[in-house]
């Protein structure tokens, strides 16, 4: 079953740009408004979940727009979004050590599911992207 679904994605890259490109607009309605608003709740800073949700923003304008454009030559474009999102995942990975005493376990717990279903994404882009 899940080989399926993985090669429906690799005959329609346009999907996985579209996975993509809602689940940043998901982190960054989390991050920027959810998490903002009960700050106290999650303990991360105000400006740090800005700046992250406005990452989230900027890779979900990327991947929709390669998803409207869609290039011929997809898998670069796959590539550099799998690798942008693992950027971030160590940059969100930092922020939770640096900030460790201020967060909650809800933060923390919040934080974690959100690195670990990125890093699945990831898997899925770079197999996909690598795939011939």
């Amino acid at each position: 079953m899940m080989k399926t679904k993985l090669q429906q994605l690799h005959s329609n890259p346009k999907q996985i740009f579209l996975i993509d490109g809602f689940g940043a607009l998901a982190s960054a309605f989390s991050l920027g408004i959810v998490l903002v608003i009960f700050e106290n709740h999650f303990g991360m800073p105000r400006n740090v979940l800005y700046i992250l949700a406005a990452v989230a923003c900027l890779f979900a304008i990327y991947s929709f727009s390669c998803a409207l454009r869609m290039p011929k030559k997809w898998q670069p474009f796959l590539k550099a979004i799998a690798l942008a999102n693992f950027i971030y995942c160590c940059a969100t990975l930092f922020l939770l050590f640096y900030f460790y005493q201020h967060l909650t376990v809800l933060g923390i717990t919040y934080f974690v599911l959100e690195i670990m279903v990125i890093l699945i994404l990831i898997k899925i882009e770079f197999y996909l992207a690598n795939k011939t």
